[in-house]
């Protein structure tokens, strides 16, 4: 059972005050109340670990990572049931996401054990070069510093306690310190358990990783003003990312807030694809705009079809498809008002038209799907507003140019997707440059969620969808966000870090 308490730098720390734990059912859980205390002892550790920590070899920082996924899988049964009771998430998705985690660990043990993510960089000496002479540079890249990390309430596994963000800043060398969500701040407890039992077995600096739990915006505030912290990975809503984006922004030093923030993920569905497997394809994104209550960053909110008998046809088979889906229970009380509160947003907007209207209570919710008009849609940038929940809006574009329009209209995103057969070559082909322009990632014939966390995955995008299109949260080359580039100048071989020497 969670005994409630901050993990600091290898100790359990009480708090004067508490908060409880929100679970779907079972008592409720008391868990200390982190305050700016807390995060400075936990961002002194880290700072006290960061030279040692940094400078051990890649192949020990890769087996500490091995070791943080054995550990987590040794209390895989533990981990499942205390989550499914504070997140209403079902066992297999959390044993599928507990896996995801473990995987991402070891992707990255296995990413660093190479030198290809140091970019190592050589320039020879020229010293006959006129009509001056060119001096030796050689280049890598280093950590950064100690990381902050905030826990997603949507994935209390693969983004939170020991999740991407975690898990590619050990990598790179950085200490971490997690302010957990208050949403499963039980399940984020049993995780640092493991990263703990970790730690002591590789005989790690315990200031390599702290966990601060908090309801509030204290602990929060003072992890990114924090001097020891150089920068923070963070996913959630926009409000909340950029008002912390925000205060990396106005500190002394500034520091990059690597935010992921959200999108509405929109497809376009083009007119062969549509009268070939409409169908399907509104069965498939029924799916997927629904899969575990739309809680997803990648669930496609907006599907953008051409008006005409086939578009009627694909609408009404979307009606059909996401009416048989029953409630859901949702993360928590909270997001289940939020997403009343945005549903009733769009029902009241000019020219939405209700296709599936449910009533939602408690923390359960059922589907939502509107329609609207290119124009009007156009005209109302509230209804390109994501709401977290499972609410879809069709919008019925006049023809290929308004389609077009809509895409250009669109804030960064996460994903857009194009469902195209064959005969859509060329008007995919009109609408791909935009669309790369505004998303991450670009699918074709297929369904934003599910993120596969490989080499080439981008999970990011332009602005809102991440404060920094140059940077992803799932991937390897997520590392990068927690390295910069060092030249060395004619420095003596022996003081060059080792992977230069020679080079």
């Amino acid at each position: 059972m969670p005994n409630g308490h901050h993990l600091i730098a290898g100790h359990w720390v009480a708090g004067e005050t508490t908060f409880q734990n929100m679970p779907v059912t079972g008592p409720a859980r008391d868990f200390a109340v982190g305050t700016a205390a807390h995060v400075d002892a936990a961002c002194r550790a880290a700072e006290d670990a960061f030279p040692i920590y940094s400078a051990l070899p890649r192949e020990v920082r890769a087996a500490f990572l091995d070791r943080i996924a054995h550990e987590i899988e040794a209390r895989g049964p533990a981990i499942t049931a205390i989550g499914t009771v504070e997140t209403g998430l079902p066992a297999g998705r959390l044993d599928g996401e507990r896996g995801r985690t473990t995987g991402q660990l070891r992707l990255f043990a296995a990413h660093i054990r190479s030198t290809n993510f140091l970019d190592l960089r050589h320039d020879a000496a020229q010293p006959d070069r006129q009509p001056a002479a060119r001096p030796d540079i050689r280049m890598m890249q280093l950590a950064i510093g100690p990381v902050g990390v905030f826990g997603a309430s949507n994935f209390p596994l693969a983004f939170s306690t020991a999740g991407g963000d975690t898990a590619s800043a050990l990598a790179a060398g950085c200490p971490v310190v997690v302010k957990g969500h208050p949403a499963h701040p039980g399940t984020a407890e049993v995780v640092a358990e493991a990263i703990d039992a970790a730690i002591k077995a590789t005989g790690m600096h315990p200031g390599v990783f702290s966990l601060i739990q908090s309801p509030g915006r204290e602990a929060g505030e003072a992890l990114v003003q924090h001097p020891a912290i150089k920068a923070v990975g963070f996913t959630g809503s926009l409000g909340a990312g950029r008002a912390l984006f925000n205060l990396c922004a106005a500190r002394p030093e500034p520091i990059p807030f690597f935010g992921e923030l959200g999108s509405v993920n929109p497809m376009f569905l083009l007119p062969a694809a549509v009268a070939n497997r409409g169908e399907a394809i509104a069965k498939g994104w029924a799916g997927s705009l629904t899969l575990f209550a739309g809680q997803f960053c990648t669930n496609p909110g907006l599907a953008v079809v051409l008006a005409g008998p086939e578009g009627d046809a694909f609408t009404a088979a979307a009606q059909t498809a996401v009416a048989a889906i029953g409630p859901q229970v949702m993360l928590t009380e909270g997001i289940a008002n939020s997403y009343r509160r945005g549903a009733d947003h769009v029902a009241a907007q000019a020219g939405v038209r209700e296709l599936v209207a449910t009533t939602c209570t408690l923390r359960n919710a059922s589907p939502y799907l509107f329609e609207v008009s290119g124009e009007d849609w156009l005209g109302n940038h509230v209804l390109a507003e994501e709401v977290f929940g499972p609410l879809g809006i069709v919008i019925r574009a006049r023809d290929a140019a308004q389609m077009l329009a809509v895409a250009q209209a669109l804030e960064g995103q996460l994903t857009a997707t194009l469902h195209m057969d064959d005969a859509d070559t060329e008007a995919a082909r009109a609408l791909l440059p935009t669309l790369a322009r505004k998303a991450g990632r670009v699918l074709a014939n297929g369904f934003p969620t599910g993120v596969e966390v490989v080499d080439a995955q981008v999970h990011g995008g332009p602005y809102p969808a991440s404060t920094n299109f140059g940077a992803t949260s799932v991937g390897t080359l997520a590392i990068r966000r927690w390295l910069r580039p060092v030249a060395f100048q004619n420095l003596p071989e022996s003081l060059l870090p080792k992977e230069l020497q020679g080079l």
